[in-house]
């Protein structure tokens, strides 16, 4: 089993080591991420966010316990045990029920935190620092207050609370918050990586959890890194530099990244050489995914006689427009400009529809075209460019996965993992 602790001591003495953390519930990625991690024996960091995954669903339909016999059903398959599996929890908090009153809202994150520690999840990350009904932004103290409570009950719950390490902080924008301006994009000022600690620790301290503090792992900062609809902001280690040199104060702490999709590969290896430790990833992966099966319906085009062909991208539209909470609060500008924000945004709106009845059987209906189909090398080459010459073999699903694969790799790269 991974020693996260000796990891991190590794990190913060110089060694350029971290751990990717692919957050995503799309089939699709997990397969090819457990394929990945067998084949080259790397550890495996798999997270649900709150949004995700709850004890009322979340867009997946699932509770944290349904996640968990997914997740090890799927690593049976490709031969990954799931003790080499960490699961973890993003952003386990009030966010889903901020709409509430803060009672409210904190019942149910204490539910929702209880659920992810009695499900086995080894990872979790306490944020508590949305504001809900009625109330202004929460200060430092009562942010660490609620985040203590809720470390609490996974405490309480956990069947191998020994194994528990803890992600304390946020970061801007809240989770699902994209958005084009990224003017006012900063670092994390070193007080308030202070006073976040700080204020956490005591916290910990008065629900007599002291003993606990030596699980905090990371604490999640801006380190300025974050992408838009059609942007990325790129890594510049010369402006976190008082911030990277900051967490040498704390022992054992370091760096958790949100928001590093995109991010050029040695600018990931930047970040990781800095101390930022975890590296989440997850609309980069299901961009991925969109790209590779985008580009099988244009081999579909060449191949296959129009009646017969899937309609995938048709089937997509239908679903965006019956279905369109997950993409209207987002994309802004005239009609032409939404519609290719909505297939080709970084923020990759269109991975909530996937699973959509409609859209699942246009997927089926393309792959049963394609393996009944020679697909002929020059055609793949066109569109999966990526793919060396002698690796054109390949089935549709096969393809996708490779596909994926460009994304995983680069992230276990800059982790030190060849």
């Amino acid at each position: 089993m991974l020693d996260i602790t000796e990891q991190i001591i590794n990190n913060k003495s110089g060694v350029p080591t971290g751990i990717p953390c692919f957050c995503t519930a799309n089939e699709w990625v997990l397969r090819s991420i457990l394929q990945y991690a067998k084949e080259h024996q790397a550890p495996v960091v798999i997270e649900a966010t709150c949004n995700q995954v709850n004890q009322d669903g979340g867009y997946t339909g699932m509770n944290a316990t349904d996640f968990r016999d997914w997740t090890e059903t799927l690593a049976t398959e490709y031969g990954v045990s799931p003790d080499d599996i960490i699961l973890g929890g993003d952003h386990l908090g009030p966010n889903p029920w901020r709409h509430l009153p803060p009672t409210e809202a904190m019942e149910k994150a204490e539910v929702l935190v209880k659920g992810y520690a009695t499900a086995g999840f080894r990872k979790i990350h306490l944020d508590a620092s949305m504001a809900c009904k009625g109330e202004e932004t929460p200060s430092f103290e009562l942010v660490a207050q609620r985040a203590a409570r809720l470390c609490k009950i996974a405490e309480h719950h956990s069947p191998h609370s020994d194994e528990l390490f803890y992600i304390i902080g946020t970061e801007v924008p809240i989770p699902g918050g994209e958005t084009d301006d990224m003017d006012e994009l900063a670092v994390t000022r070193v007080e308030c990586l202070h006073e976040t600690i700080d204020t956490h620790r005591h916290a910990f301290e008065r629900e007599g959890l002291s003993n606990v503090w030596a699980k905090i792992a990371s604490v999640v900062t801006q380190p300025g890194v974050d992408f838009s609809h059609t942007a990325v902001h790129r890594y510049e280690p010369e402006k976190a530099s008082a911030l990277s040199a900051a967490v040498s104060n704390f022992e054992n702490i370091s760096f958790e990244a949100h928001s590093t999709d995109y991010q050029p590969t040695d600018a990931l290896t930047e970040l990781v050489n800095d101390h930022f430790f975890f590296l989440k990833v997850g609309p980069e992966l299901t961009f991925r995914m969109r790209e590779a099966i985008f580009s099988l319906t244009h081999i579909e085009d060449i191949l296959i006689p129009a009646r017969k062909r899937s309609g995938l991208i048709k089937a997509i539209d239908q679903a965006m427009n019956e279905n369109p909470e997950h993409w209207t609060p987002y994309y802004r500008g005239d009609s032409d400009e939404v519609n290719q924000l909505r297939h080709f945004s970084y923020s990759d709106r269109i991975r909530y529809y996937w699973t959509v009845p409609v859209v699942k059987k246009a997927i089926e209906t393309l792959f049963s075209n394609l393996s009944n189909t020679k697909l002929p090398k020059t055609i793949v080459s066109q569109y999966f460019r990526a793919i060396d010459f002698d690796s054109h073999n390949m089935t549709a699903d096969q393809l996708v996965a490779s596909h994926i694969a460009l994304c995983i790799r680069r992230y276990y790269k800059a982790c030190g993992y060849s």
